[in-house]
């Protein structure tokens, strides 16, 4: 299936770009052959893009298990990452922020078993993608929290949440429901499932849900990420 998935999602692109390059020749002025020539650029940066994250998710697998796990600070992950996400969401007047409960936790509960570098993948793909889908001017909350054993990072956004029938498939392999502004293929569809796929093979989970107002208003989509604390001697 994932090799059917994969020839499904080249071929677009491919399609599309064998198309303008085909009709280049053809075109009788110069502003039919900039929107051919971007449109080329386009897909190849689409397909580039495509290619790097099914290679990405194809030697995930292999390669946690070849590597040893060590003991990962998330306080210090998280913050690393929303300094870097700061600098990012400047550009459309955003703020991310990070709060830690229980203030007064050790500083151990907080220190999982795994891959630093991996983790921090999956919490930058949350981060991005909350930005993605919040307003210009609006907020991103990363929460660290010490639940009975386990640590759970919570990600919330202000955007429009998601839609009900789409909640189930939104880890499904290169499902994107994307925000209207944002330019089609700038996304692979990737990015949620190769989360899932590092936080389970770190025996964790991960879920998507809607933030409601008092009223039952969708306020915006949250996603958590519950990891068993690593045992550290």
């Amino acid at each position: 299936r994932f090799a059917a998935d994969v020839a499904h999602e080249l071929k677009n692109p491919l399609t599309s770009l064998r198309s303008a390059v085909e009709t280049l020749p053809l075109a009788r002025s110069d502003a039919s052959r900039a929107r051919l020539i971007e449109i080329v650029q386009h897909d190849v940066k689409r397909l580039d893009r495509l290619i790097t994250d099914i290679s990405d998710a194809s030697r995930l697998d292999a390669e946690l298990a070849r590597q040893d796990s060590v003991p990962v600070d998330l306080q210090a992950l998280v913050e690393a990452v929303v300094a870097l996400q700061n600098d990012l969401a400047e550009k459309r007047g955003q703020k991310v922020t990070a709060t830690r409960r229980p203030l007064g936790a050790p500083h151990l509960a907080f220190v999982v078993m795994g891959h630093d570098g991996r983790l921090g993948q999956v919490l930058t793909n949350l981060v991005d993608n909350a930005r993605s889908f919040s307003r210009d001017g609006g907020a991103v909350r990363v929460d660290l929290a010490a639940v009975g054993g386990r640590v759970e990072i919570t990600v919330d956004d202000d955007g429009p949440g998601i839609r009900a029938e789409k909640i189930e498939r939104i880890f499904e392999r290169f499902y994107t429901d994307r925000p209207e502004d944002e330019g089609f293929g700038n996304n692979s569809g990737l990015g949620l499932a190769i989360s899932k796929q590092i936080v389970e093979a770190h025996g964790g989970t991960i879920r998507a849900e809607n933030r409601r107002r008092p009223d039952g208003e969708i306020a915006g989509a949250r996603f958590v990420v519950s990891l068993p604390v690593g045992q550290v001697t």
